[in-house]
């Protein structure tokens, strides 16, 4: 580096100019802020983030990025529903395609949705936990898009599939996207070539099932709290309350209200405060998960029935408490730092050896694209409950199958379980 270099290099780095130096912006620099808004909104949620965090960590003043958006709701609007156009416009099919038969459209679109969701992975988690911080108009833009690409999948997979039924028709198409968007629920890493070969394969075994049919709903039996067992109940209205508003909408008002309490103070004999909750509530879904484990491989024969009596009481567990399974995917960048790592460390371990079990079923899957598949299954799981609460379509013994298929793989599998 020359003498002349080195001295721009320390003004630079400064933040003083040279005398008659003039410091051109790079053309790139609204990409720049899009990118690293993404990750912090990823990372942190909406609420969590604010313009001064996003211009650190790009090294520039909260000034410079005023430039460009006038608000931190301006920069998550335009990022998400850049991303939701770039879904939407991946489904489209070239000209060729009116002389591809069914199968190849289908495996078109789902190439495309897999890359685009891969190149978009950070954003990708706004677009699945984060849109309702949209305002209403927004939202509706938000929803025509998505709506955009289920019913493309749809379209496809009834050419396949003539056989499909309306409703399988639906089922089958939300768990495809929700396959191929399950990565933004996590931070395990692959080559990109090996996530998108996962994701083609778990996406194709759901296109290709055979649902069974439809039938009453099971009860989901939820245990009524008696109003006296107050630390109990404040905690489950406080995930309802999660669930409906958002965390950062909720105060401990609120919670010490709809648990019947004429105080707010009357919370903090019990919490001790309403990020004390939050952490209350996530260690108890992750312990739900972890303490099945155990008992479900010491009763089996093998891992792949050790597995399908967890996937059976996953299901079950998710049905009986889907606020908490809601919550707990979307609100975890509250929960305190203290508390992140225990909590992280209970899921790390419970996925680990779902993936061992998987392993021994497929031995040909390394520890990481096991880890994928078994993050898949469960937001499989999670997002048709929320899409279809207790519609028949969704019934249990449904939403264990396409969890089954999308770890066992396809319908051929000798793994398969009634």
């Amino acid at each position: 580096m020359s003498v002349d270099n080195r001295r721009t290099a320390r003004k630079a780095s400064s933040g003083d100019s040279a005398p008659g130096e003039i410091r051109r912006r790079p053309k790139n620099r609204r990409a720049q802020i899009a990118a690293a808004s993404a990750a912090a909104f990823g990372a942190l949620g909406y609420h969590g983030v604010s313009m001064e965090d996003i211009a650190g960590g790009l090294g520039v003043s909260s000034a410079a990025l005023y430039r460009h958006y006038p608000s931190k709701y301006a920069l998550f609007r335009e990022e998400l529903l850049r991303v939701g156009r770039a879904m939407t416009e991946s489904i489209e099919l070239p000209e060729e395609a009116a002389d591809w038969p069914p199968e190849q459209r289908l495996r078109h679109v789902i190439d495309a949705l897999v890359a685009v969701t891969i190149e978009n992975r950070p954003t990708v988690t706004l677009v699945r936990w984060e849109g309702r911080y949209l305002d209403p108009e927004d939202q509706i833009t938000r929803n025509e898009q998505q709506a955009a690409v289920l019913d493309a999948l749809g379209t496809h997979l009834s050419a396949l599939r003539p056989d499909l039924t309306d409703d399988d028709q639906r089922i089958l198409r939300a768990a495809l996207l929700s396959t191929v968007t399950s990565i933004a629920d996590h931070h395990a890493n692959l080559p990109v070539k090996a996530i998108a070969r996962l994701l083609r394969s778990a996406a194709w075994s759901i296109a290709h099932t055979n649902l069974p049919e439809q039938r009453a709903v099971e009860p989901v039996t939820v245990v009524e709290i008696p109003s006296s067992f107050k630390h109990e109940l404040l905690l489950r209205k406080a995930v309802e309350l999660f669930h409906e508003r958002g965390y950062p909408n909720v105060s401990v008002e609120d919670i010490a209200a709809a648990a019947g309490l004429s105080a707010a103070s009357a919370v903090y004999r019990f919490y001790r405060g309403k990020s004390d909750i939050l952490t209350a509530a996530f260690r108890r879904a992750a312990e739900q998960v972890s303490g099945a484990i155990g008992p479900a491989v010491t009763a089996a024969t093998d891992s792949a029935d050790a597995l399908t009596t967890l996937i059976t009481q996953y299901v079950a567990g998710s049905f009986t408490e889907r606020d908490l399974a809601f919550v707990y995917y979307t609100e975890f960048q509250h929960v305190p730092a203290e508390d992140r790592a225990m909590l992280r460390n209970i899921q790390r371990l419970s996925v680990e050896e779902w993936a061992r079990l998987l392993r021994d079923v497929r031995p040909a899957l390394t520890p990481a694209e096991a880890r994928f598949l078994i993050h898949a299954g469960f937001a499989v799981v999670v997002d048709l409950g929320r899409s279809f609460g207790n519609e028949p379509i969704a019934a249990q013994d449904r939403v264990r199958l396409l969890m089954r298929r999308v770890l066992f793989g396809g319908p051929e599998s000798p793994q398969e379980r009634a």
